[in-house]
């Protein structure tokens, strides 16, 4: 077990801004998670305010990578992830899922937000027969990323990209597909895509909630058209049913009717 991550001290536990909300804890809070301060909350409810959806919407997103995670362990046999944008730990994290099926399973998680590095602990409590690790690295940076990640991963074996919520960060979506392109060249045929991001064509309303968002001087989240994020699955194989609203991707049987919300992702493998 190679449990290991980059540790914070004084220097980086003060570069966490407290006077400005913060997307990822904003997202924790709605999950109903407890990292998070008194400006994120006031800004999350500001938020739902407008828009109650979102909390519908950040919890579809976390039962979307769930099921993402179970079909690639359980289907595809893949037991090498790499999880960039991890967020703040919550429920049901990518190793929590993997290794409940196969114990074996070796995670990467990457993040550069002061405060998940300074809660990057509580990503790495692998079981004995895997492994966890943590990186402190910016998505723009994607050769940092694969160079560290093979510390844990061998990146000559089929390995899932995770990019969960990530990519609305990448403000050109040019970049953001470069990023994709780079960290996949770098993975063997057989290795899988995950992606989820905001999406723009379903709920005005979202919408103009998230606008306002990106122009109240928080960190932005560019939300992105179905066809934009499908672009970032190109040449790569797409598991059925494709790029959809995340509710409807392969949706457990206790959901009889669901509704589409303005957030869509896929799977695909690389052939």
């Amino acid at each position: 077990m190679t449990d290991h991550a980059t540790t914070p001290g004084p220097e980086a536990r003060q570069k966490i801004d407290t006077s400005v909300p913060h997307s990822a804890r904003i997202w924790n809070y709605w999950l109903g998670g407890e990292d998070n301060y008194a400006v994120d909350q006031e800004a999350g409810d500001a938020y739902t305010a407008v828009f109650p959806g979102i909390v519908t919407i950040a919890r579809s997103s976390r039962a979307f990578l769930r099921r993402n995670i179970t079909y690639l362990v359980a289907e595809a046999g893949i037991r090498q992830f790499l999880d960039v944008g991890t967020g703040l730990p919550t429920a049901d994290n990518t190793h929590e899922v993997a290794q409940r099926i196969a114990p074996e399973s070796r995670i990467v998680y990457v993040d550069n937000d002061p405060l998940v590095v300074a809660h990057a602990r509580d990503l790495l409590h692998s079981t004995p027969e895997g492994a966890t690790a943590f990186i402190d690295a910016d998505v723009l940076d994607p050769d940092r990323i694969l160079a560290s990640a093979a510390e844990t991963l061998d990146l000559t074996r089929p390995t899932a990209l995770v990019l969960s919520n990530i990519l609305g960060h990448v403000a050109d979506h040019d970049q953001a597909r470069s990023i994709v392109t780079r960290l996949m060249d770098a993975l063997p045929s057989g290795s899988h895509l995950s992606i989820n991001d905001g999406s723009r064509g379903i709920d005005p309303v979202f919408e103009q909630a998230q606008d306002a968002y990106n122009e109240s001087g928080a960190v932005p989240y560019n939300l992105r058209t179905v066809d934009e994020i499908t672009a970032y699955f190109d040449g790569l194989e797409l598991i059925e049913p494709g790029v959809v609203s995340v509710p409807l991707w392969r949706p457990e049987p206790t959901f009889a009717t669901l509704e589409p919300v303005g957030e869509h992702g896929g799977l695909a493998r690389k052939p």
